[in-house]
């Protein structure tokens, strides 16, 4: 069975926000030190984080809304 045009935009939406989510929390040297207290890829960490992991779950809880299988 295919799949609509959609749930492939969600699921990349998905994975995207979850890969950048990580992304966020990898240290580096050069940049100043954010809220969790080191120095992070972003500055706005832990907060950025979460707001992609809120985004990534809300992609996901619509890929399972609008696309059940029957």
């Amino acid at each position: 069975m295919r799949k609509q045009p959609g749930y492939a935009i969600l699921l990349a939406l998905t994975v995207v926000a979850a890969v950048l989510a990580c992304v966020t929390l990898l240290p580096v040297e050069s940049h100043p030190t954010n809220a969790i207290g080191y120095r992070s890829v972003c500055t706005w960490a832990p907060w950025s984080t979460l707001i992609l992991l809120a985004a990534a779950g809300a992609s996901c809880k619509m890929r399972s809304r609008f696309f059940k299988t029957r």
